[in-house]
């Protein structure tokens, strides 16, 4: 269930948004959490998904919802994602499945600000994706 304590604000004059994000993630009570960026690490430790975006995606969020959950929290209480992928061709993979995933983890449209980086490469060779957030704390 959504509340008011993490808004979503596109201020007049802002350029439009390049994707399934607001400018400004405002956090009006609660600590601030942030959370290390997660990787398409399985259960057992092994990485998930090798040489599969869309699989390695999925792991991702899967990890995060989990981290998110062990404190009490769900993705609407995300202020800001930062985004970092090894591949430039992953961009538009990533938005697709943005655009499926996203519409059922938050109670509305309005979606938290992300940054977008492409890097040489993560902590290991095989992760394709890795995904960190700042989050308003219970």
């Amino acid at each position: 269930m959504a509340d008011n304590t993490v808004e979503y604000l596109n201020p007049p004059g802002a350029c439009p948004a390049q994707g399934l994000y607001s400018h400004i993630g405002k956090v009006t009570d609660g600590p601030l959490l942030f959370v290390a960026g997660q990787l398409s690490v399985a259960a057992d430790g092994s990485v998930a998904g090798a040489g599969d975006f869309d699989r390695q995606f999925e792991q991702v969020f899967d990890n995060l919802a989990a981290v998110l959950e062990g404190v009490g929290c769900n993705f609407n209480d995300v202020v800001k994602f930062t985004t970092y992928l090894v591949h430039s061709q992953d961009i538009e993979h990533f938005m697709r499945l943005r655009a499926a995933r996203f519409p059922k983890m938050f109670a509305t449209s309005a979606y938290p600000p992300n940054t977008l980086l492409v890097v040489d490469r993560l902590v290991k060779e095989s992760f394709l994706i890795e995904v960190e957030a700042i989050v308003r704390g219970r």
